[in-house]
Formats: C-alpha cells, sequence, structure tokens
C-alpha cells in the first residue's frame, strides 16, 4: 500500500514556521504581517472559510482584519474598499472571498487588487510571473503551492526528469500546477476532458496531479506503480450506508484502488485541503518580508 501523505502534519509545519518568522520580523522591527479578508454576502461556505482563515490569521501572529459587506454593496464600493486596503502600509495580503455576488465582476476585484498584496495569486501579473518562471517574486495560488510541497516532501526538491501529469486545467489549480512543476523541470503534460485515452496518459506519469471536480474520477488502473499522487478533488457523494440523506466526502481519484498501485498518495480530506489555509499564511509572511525589503522565506 501507498504512503499516505499527510497534509494536515505538514500543513502544521508551515503555520509554525510562518509564527517563527512572524516574530523574527517583529524582532528586526517590521511591522508585522497584515491579513485582510473581504467577504461580500451570507454564502454560509464562504462564512466558514472566512473565519477559519481569519482565525489561522490571528494563530500566526498577523494583524488581522476582516471587512464583512452586505450582499447589495455595488462593486464601485467593493473596489473602493479594496483601494483603501492596497493604500494601508499595515496590510500585506489582501483576499476577496469568492464567489461574489452576480452583479459584480469578479475579474474586476481581483485584478484590482495591488500584485504585492495578491495573496491569492490570482491578478495577472503574478500569473505572468508564474509563468514565467520568475518565482522569487510572484505570489502562487495556495492550493496548487500546498500541492507542490506535498510533492517534495515525498519526492525531494530535485524532480528533474520526472513526468508529471495534470489532470485539470483551471487557472485556479491545473495551470499553475503545471507551471510550478515545470520550474521543477518535470517534464509536464496538462490532460482535461478532450484529452484522448486519459488512463493510457495517466500511466505515464511519476507524478499525477488530479484536480477536475469529478468524484472518483482516476481509476487504480490509471496509476503507474510506485507514482505519487495529488488528489486536489472535493466531492461530496450519498452516502446511504451512513443513514439516509447521508453524505461523505471524496476525492478526484478512487482512493482504495489508487493507493494499491500508487507509491504516495494524499487522502481526502486530510491531503491538499489543509495546505490551501496554511500556504496563504505563507504567501503573507512572504509580502510582509519583501515589504520590509528583506529576503522573500521559502518553505
Amino acid at each position: 500500500m501507498a504512503e499516505v501523505i499527510d497534509g494536515k502534519s505538514v500543513a502544521e509545519d508551515v503555520v509554525q514556521k510562518v509564527k517563527a518568522l512572524t516574530l523574527e520580523l517583529s524582532a528586526k522591527g517590521a511591522t508585522r504581517p497584515g491579513l485582510a479578508v473581504v467577504i461580500v454576502g451570507e454564502d454560509p461556505a464562504s462564512q466558514v472559510y472566512v473565519a477559519s482563515k481569519s482565525r489561522t490569521a490571528k494563530e500566526c501572529g498577523f494583524h488581522s482584519l476582516q471587512h464583512t459587506l452586505p450582499a447589495e454593496t455595488t462593486e464601485a464600493e467593493l473596489l473602493k474598499t479594496i483601494g483603501d486596503l492596497n493604500a494601508d502600509p499595515s496590510v500585506h495580503g489582501i483576499l476577496v472571498q469568492l464567489p461574489l455576488p452576480g452583479h459584480i465582476d469578479a475579474g474586476k476585484v481581483i485584478q484590482t487588487i495591488a500584485p504585492e498584496k495578491d495573496v491569492d495569486g490570482f491578478h495577472f501579473i503574478n500569473v505572468g510571473k508564474l509563468g514565467t518562471g520568475e518565482l522569487e517574486t510572484a505570489f502562487v495560488p495556495c492550493t496548487p503551492a500546498g500541492s507542490m510541497l506535498l510533492i517534495e516532501r515525498v519526492r525531494g526538491k530535485d524532480l528533474s526528469g520526472l513526468n508529471a501529469v495534470v489532470v485539470g486545467r483551471s487557472n485556479i489549480v491545473g495551470k499553475p500546477m503545471a507551471n510550478l512543476l515545470l520550474a521543477a523541470n518535470c517534464t509536464v503534460t496538462i490532460a482535461h476532458s478532450r484529452t484522448k485515452d486519459l488512463p493510457a496518459l495517466a500511466r505515464t506519469a511519476d507524478i499525477l496531479v488530479a484536480a477536475v471536480g469529478r468524484p472518483e474520477m482516476v481509476k487504480g488502473d490509471w496509476v503507474k506503480p510506485g507514482a505519487t499522487v495529488i488528489d486536489v478533488g472535493i466531492n461530496r457523494i450519498p452516502a446511504p450506508e451512513k443513514g439516509e440523506g447521508k453524505s461523505r466526502l471524496v476525492g478526484d481519484v478512487a482512493y482504495a484502488e489508487a493507493a494499491k498501485a500508487a507509491g504516495a498518495i494524499t487522502p481526502v480530506p486530510g491531503g491538499v485541503g489543509p495546505m490551501t489555509i496554511a500556504m496563504l499564511m505563507a504567501n503573507t509572511v512572504a509580502s510582509a518580508y519583501l515589504a520590509a525589503g528583506l529576503k522573500r522565506p521559502s518553505f
């Protein structure tokens, strides 16, 4: 059976390092890291995510701000809030929780965030830096950044010459994941719904990343023996065995099957998920170091 990659443990290591870096920043006489989270409306899932992010920020010793705006907030009002945060030197990271209400252009909002405070890594400048290999100053989206850290924990930092297949081409996970693997000297293929003979392609992968949002799509016989499998998916499916109306979480990989072939695999839950918030904290402390004219810390 495969090694189970413990995302909770690695995420806790990242958070502990962020805490230490925050104290170190204070010792150097610099401003402590500041993270501002903006949420518009009352979406319950968004409320849970925002509360978790704010709680972790406080745990890390950050200056933590939360702007909770009513659903009827206009686009102009939201853009003004972001403009104020851009100008605030005590804020190093700005996160606008998605989705936004339909009357607000999410793309326009994201591009209004100052690139150096875009700790989600969605601004075109950060996307461009990642795509051209400028990783020293780029902010990388948190889920692929966390996935990369999990891969390095298994494979080491030298991934030169390994074959990597990323199943999924989203701007938030698939494309940045491919760019990170490319920067690490992997040979990278991005697969998607139009890919011919996807199982055969997946079987070539030393590193297989699934990020398609389809429950248990990647089967055990898609996995090359000994491969590292990173399951980014999180899907809720019916679980009648637990009782009427009950559900359970599964990834994009058929875990029980894949674990028999893989060398290492992330579980769902408990794999990539915990890394996302941890890397948000890592990006925020990195932004604070860069703002203070200090060398960016590595994780």
